[in-house]
């Protein structure tokens, strides 16, 4: 399972039991490891696709 899915669903859990600081916090570094995984994942099938 990815890390930024781990992060996600266990923000979402510590929002849902009433520990909004930590469980907000936990969403919101999911979803910067989520969209720092995606453009690197770009970045990358970019460079592969030059090289050839």
């Amino acid at each position: 399972m990815p890390a930024w899915l781990i992060l996600i669903l266990v923000g979402v859990v510590l929002l849902i039991l009433g520990v909004a600081g930590i469980g907000e916090f936990l969403i919101w570094i999911g979803a910067i490891v989520l969209v720092v995984s995606l453009i690197l994942g770009l970045v990358g099938r970019g460079r592969g696709r030059a090289r050839i």
